[in-house]
């Protein structure tokens, strides 16, 4: 399908679970045109969620992408799961996408996940539009979930759609339609299938409520439009043009939200969505041209414009591991690709073929010849190259910004039942490693178990479903452990040294370092002074930083990975004839483990930012609960008759907490977690490790 860049839109459906963002990917497709009939999240019987386990529990566990038209446009879509285990699939989605569709319940309004998948789109500067869906359902509040996003999540919502009612049929101001501020017109969509759009008068008696919102948009838009501003200090009529060509400059610079509502399970609204996903978000030419580095002088920066007649880049943000080759996903941010070429992965230093290019429609692929600057395509062939990779022309190198991921919180042992076992296990484990970048598996030598660490309990859940019935593997599996970290109390100057004869030559070295607590950087870090680099060889002084370097990246004194250290190396010590850098190797060991033994061990627990939402006769036994699993509350606020609790609490004391929540509401409290940060255990847990 040929399609021109100033009409392609590469856009992400993200929001809070339940929110009903596959529903709203599902009615796009069907009114496009790209499916014949409507999917059904609880039927399973959706385009996107394909795989058993989505189709089984209800929810998005993996992105999924779709090529489709819509009038004279052509969008990739990519619907991504809310659930916070696999918040990796919104984060490397978000980081190639050019704008996003953000859903939210009008019943809950804004929830956990939501203000994280909107930080998430802040931290790429990804355009957005807000969609209020399940206007038809009881408790739907409009007005009180606009006024959510605004001081949430600090952000300028503009609203372009009225609802004409809110809440179920039986109720008696029920949902019916929708009242369009720009054109001012009422949308009725004919059931059942919501396809044709009527338009008719604005009713009576919403007629000022819509000039009200139409006049506070043209202000909240004046702001952003001279031009605007002075056809409303004239009292001048203001052309529906001028409205949506400033509403799209604003948005695509983030400065207003353009705000629609609607019901996607009543076939309401979505078709207004495509529209506005078209009019407001951006092409690829109206991005930025993307920054790099140049790979063999990384201090200086390149940019590529998004156009085809530039050299070609691109960058992995996805892969699905087959057992016949791995499908790559990439974004083209500039150039051409062709099937059969060859490219470079500046990052290793590789060459790459490109056999095959696909088109990706969710589980289904279709092959292409060539892709376009600003597209979205799969890949198979490649060997070399995992997601965050930069793909790029050979004698244009250029190296793009990788992908970052949160470090895993949880852990879970399994043991093959056999030799042979083993050897499928590790094999299907090094797959998913290349699949999930959150996902982690390492082996005990000594006890022959298998460590394999995610995001939650659902991630690690998930991952032992694949295992047992995707992969038929015969393997025990134990309980859910989680991942601790170690740190140091307090900040020591030691002195270690290397002084003994190994095979008849003396070896010396002697170096000083501080080691101090370092809340800036999560991972250890290890640096030199200027003097003690202009004390010390390049080789000695390299020698010992990477063995400081090495042994900051594996386990403290306890064997848990360290985390908040910084070594400073402040001076060192040769003799004319022993030193050599084998010996600065051991005397840089020797100092480090010092350090670590004089400052002081941490134990380190992650720590989950949890909301629960609770009608209120349930609230004291929710809090109790809270409070026994040493739980912090920080605030408590009321919505639609339930209470809100936002709260942290460490990651041990809340495994099967949804079973123990359900159980004390009588299943009406619903929660969610996300992980916060790392923060010391009680002395008690870390007696039981010494």
């Amino acid at each position: 399908m040929a399609h021109d860049t100033k009409n392609l839109r590469n856009i992400g459906i993200i929001a809070h679970i339940d929110a009903g963002k596959t529903t709203v990917t599902e009615r796009m497709l069907f009114y496009s045109g790209f499916t014949h009939r409507m999917g059904e999240v609880d039927k399973g019987t959706t385009t996107t969620d394909f795989d058993p386990e989505e189709q089984q529990r209800g929810i998005t566990i993996y992105s999924a992408c779709v090529h489709f038209p819509w009038k004279d446009f052509t969008i990739n879509l990519i619907d991504t799961p809310g659930h916070v285990d696999f918040t990796a699939e919104v984060e490397r989605s978000l980081r190639v996408l050019d704008g996003g569709v953000v859903v939210f319940s009008a019943r809950e309004g804004v929830e956990a996940q939501s203000e994280t998948v909107w930080r998430q789109a802040d931290k790429y500067r990804v355009p957005r539009i807000a969609f209020i869906n399940k206007l038809d359902r009881e408790g739907a509040d409009f007005y009180g979930t606009l006024e959510e996003i605004r001081n949430r999540l600090n952000c300028k919502p503009v609203p372009v759609i009225l609802p004409v009612g809110q809440g179920p049929a039986h109720t008696r101001d029920p949902f019916r339609g929708l009242i369009d501020l720009i054109a001012m017109k009422m949308l009725t969509f004919t059931l059942p299938e919501g396809v044709e759009i009527v338009e008719s008068e604005i009713p009576p008696e919403m007629q000022d409520d819509a000039e009200l919102w139409r006049s506070q948009m043209l202000d909240q838009l004046s702001m952003c439009n001279d031009e605007l501003m002075e056809l409303l200090m004239n009292d001048a009529p203001v052309p529906e043009a001028l409205i949506r060509k400033t509403l799209r400059e604003a948005a695509l610079h983030n400065l207003v939200v353009p705000l629609l509502c609607g019901s996607a399970l009543n076939k309401t609204g979505v078709q207004t969505l495509l529209d506005a996903v078209c009019a407001y978000l951006p092409s690829p030419l109206d991005m930025p041209p993307v920054e790099g580095l140049n790979p063999k002088k990384k201090d200086v920066k390149i940019t590529r414009k998004p156009k085809s007649d530039e050299p070609f880049c691109g960058l992995v943000f996805k892969i699905v591991a087959d057992t016949h080759g791995d499908l790559h996903y990439v974004r083209i941010y500039s150039g051409r690709l062709k099937a059969n070429s060859r490219v470079l992965n500046p990052g290793n230093d590789k060459k790459e073929n490109v056999p095959q290019l696909w088109r990706i429609q969710a589980d289904e692929r279709k092959q292409v010849d060539a892709v376009e600057a600003g597209d979205i395509i799969g890949i198979i062939g490649l060997r070399q190259s995992i997601t965050g990779d930069t793909l790029c022309d050979a004698h244009d190198p250029i190296l793009l910004e990788s992908i970052q991921f949160p470090e895993t919180v949880i852990s879970m042992a399994i043991e093959p039942e056999s030799s042979t076992e083993r050897k499928k296990l590790a094999d299907v484990l090094e797959m998913m490693k290349r699949q999930d970048p959150t996902f982690r598996a390492r082996e005990n030598e000594e006890t022959g178990q298998t460590l394999i660490s995610g995001m939650g309990e659902l991630h690690l859940e998930v991952i032992k479903h694949r295992l047992l019935r995707d992969y038929k593997l015969n393997v025990r599996v134990h309980k859910p452990r989680v991942s601790y970290r170690e740190s140091i109390q307090k900040a020591v100057e030691v002195t270690g040294e290397c002084h003994r004869t190994m095979s008849g030559q003396a070896h010396f070295a002697r170096l000083t370092i501080r080691m101090e607590p370092f809340a800036a950087s999560p991972m250890p870090i290890a640096v030199p002074t200027s003097e003690v680099a202009a004390q010390l060889a390049p080789a000695y002084l390299n020698a010992a930083m990477e063995v400081l370097s090495e042994l900051g990246q594996g386990g403290g004194m306890l064997g848990f990975p360290l985390m908040h250290v910084k070594t400073t190396v402040l001076s060192g010590q040769t003799h004319e004839t022993e030193s050599n850098e084998l010996a600065f190797r051991l005397a840089a060991a020797d100092t480090f483990n010092k350090g670590l033994k004089d400052a002081g061990i941490v134990i380190l627990e992650p720590i989950m930012n949890i909301e629960v939402t609770v009608p209120d006769e349930n609230l004291g036994d929710i809090v109790s609960d809270l409070q026994q699993r040493r739980a912090v509350i920080h605030r408590t606020h009321n919505r639609s008759g339930r209470t809100i609790i936002e709260a942290q609490a460490p990651l041990a004391n809340l495994f099967g907490y949804s079973n123990a929540m359900r159980g004390l509401s009588q299943g009406r409290a619903t929660c969610t977690m996300e992980p916060a940060a790392y923060g010391p255990a009680p002395q008690e847990l870390l007696d039981g490790f010494m």
